[in-house]
């Protein structure tokens, strides 16, 4: 069932050119501008890794909530829930195509921010394994959110509340030790403070270690969490 789901959806996808220029090109455009905006090879190793693991996040979550809630409003989730399918194997069929579609966007931007001079203190795999973690849980997010929301543009309007409070305290911005206590405390309960730790951690000469590996755990369990709230929120109409 998950794989039949999984088939299903990456033929929709391929079939929509605009959402794989999206998730494959745009990322590696961005890594490219943000090159050249600074002109400095030191600020981009400093920004890259974070950034290499925001733009899956950000994306994934936008993408997956919009493709799900259009599917619910096109009758589409409401048959395959009157079948013998279990939810959670509906919700792993996505997860399951969009980790693919993810795979390849931070494969080419991975690819890109290497032949721009981005310069890992470890080798490829540690960053790529959680800019991988960080598009799941961007899918994960997304999947529960779509079940909040009735229009693909009530979909965008989560995005600030989602999104945007977490990229000012997950430490990319700003220094999450110079923020007043309330601020350091809930970026503590968010998810991507762990990615862009993990990911900056990635660039240092150092062995990675626990924190590197505590911070996978926990991206881990946060993803978790989320496909399994968007198991139980999940519903087959808009209505």
């Amino acid at each position: 069932m998950t794989a039949a789901t999984a088939r299903r959806v990456l033929t929709q996808l391929r079939h929509d050119p605009r959402t794989i220029a999206l998730t494959g090109v745009v990322p590696s455009v961005l890594m490219v501008l943000l090159r050249y905006v600074f002109d400095s090879p030191a600020t981009f190793n400093a920004l890259a890794p974070a950034l290499l693991g925001f733009f899956p996040f950000l994306l994934m979550f936008l993408i997956t909530s919009v493709t799900t809630l259009r599917e619910r409003s096109t009758g589409t989730l409401e048959r395959l829930l009157t079948t013998p399918m279990a939810k959670i194997d509906l919700l792993l069929g996505y997860a399951l195509a969009f980790g693919v579609l993810a795979l390849v966007q931070v494969t080419l931007a991975v690819t890109t921010s290497i032949w721009l001079g981005l310069d890992l203190g470890h080798t490829i795999w540690p960053l790529v394994l959680v800019a991988i973690l960080d598009a799941l849980l961007g899918i994960a997010l997304g999947l529960s959110m779509s079940a909040l929301a009735q229009t693909e543009f009530q979909v965008a309007q989560f995005m600030p509340a989602v999104v945007l409070p977490q990229l000012l305290v997950c430490g990319l911005l700003h220094p999450r030790e110079q923020m007043a206590p309330m601020l350091r405390w809930f970026s503590d309960a968010m998810p991507l403070t762990y990615a862009i730790q993990a990911l900056q951690r990635t660039t240092r000469g150092a062995d990675l270690g626990g924190p590197y590996w505590r911070d996978v755990a926990i991206l881990l369990g946060v993803a978790a969490m989320a496909l399994a709230l968007a198991a139980t929120t999940l519903r087959g109409t808009t209505d």
